[in-house]
């Protein structure tokens, strides 16, 4: 528990990327005109969950005015609206909804982290920066000694999870396998990769991600932890 707070504290204190330092300081500037009355939030987003959490999501990067605003991951946009109501409705959570750090939300056997954790531009993080923060990600893994299954929330998360445990000398399926959406793969025998297209607006307004298809997703991950 002391080593995850220390992480936390680490990553909120980052300055590594300087192009994703500017960019953030400026969103939480400028704001959106809904948000004015909003103190941004505008430093890297810290992960968070249980700290003995079975279930590990993994997303790309916080929300300009989601995450980036809220100061939590996948709070206060559209795409935490549909992730969280999931948790919810498949136990891994007290509410459906998340609207702000204080609003009571509570993860259950859940831990929840991202690839990113400063707001990209276009929400496009460059190779360089992907690196720069894998190293968090990595010391994640090695804390999070209770993880059994793992949701790669699109395929840039997808691909930073296996690039990270790969990095750390941990087993990973060879070849690697291509990310689509439902996917689930066991990369040892006590690790099960499942891949979901992240709940963005751009799948979910779509029909390209669906409640039927999240849900799909979240019933592997629910039932596997109960093997």
């Amino acid at each position: 528990m002391r080593k995850l707070k220390h992480l936390q504290k680490e990553i909120v204190s980052c300055k590594l990327c300087s192009r994703l330092v500017n960019y953030r300081g400026q969103v939480a500037r400028k704001k959106r005109r809904a948000f004015r009355d909003w103190e941004y939030w505008g430093k890297p987003v810290p992960s968070f969950g249980k700290p003995d959490a079975r279930l590990l999501i993994l997303g790309l990067a916080p929300a300009a005015h989601g995450a980036n605003r809220t100061g939590r991951m996948f709070t206060g946009d559209r795409s935490g609206d549909f992730l969280y109501d999931t948790l919810y409705r498949f136990g891994f959570c007290n509410q459906p909804v998340a609207q702000h750090r204080t609003d009571g939300l509570i993860l259950f056997d859940t831990y929840i982290t991202a690839a990113v954790h400063c707001v990209p531009p276009q929400n496009k993080p460059n190779p360089v920066e992907m690196s720069q923060c894998r190293q968090y990600l990595k010391q994640e893994l090695l804390l999070l000694k209770k993880v059994r299954v793992v949701v790669a929330l699109g395929r840039i998360a997808w691909q930073t999870y296996l690039r990270a445990r790969n990095e750390l000398g941990q087993p990973i399926p060879r070849p690697l396998p291509k990310f689509s959406h439902g996917d689930k793969y066991l990369v040892d025998p006590r690790m099960t990769l499942l891949a979901s297209y992240h709940p963005s607006q751009q799948n979910t307004h779509t029909g390209r991600l669906t409640k039927e298809m999240f849900d799909q997703v979240f019933e592997i991950a629910r039932n596997s932890l109960a093997k």
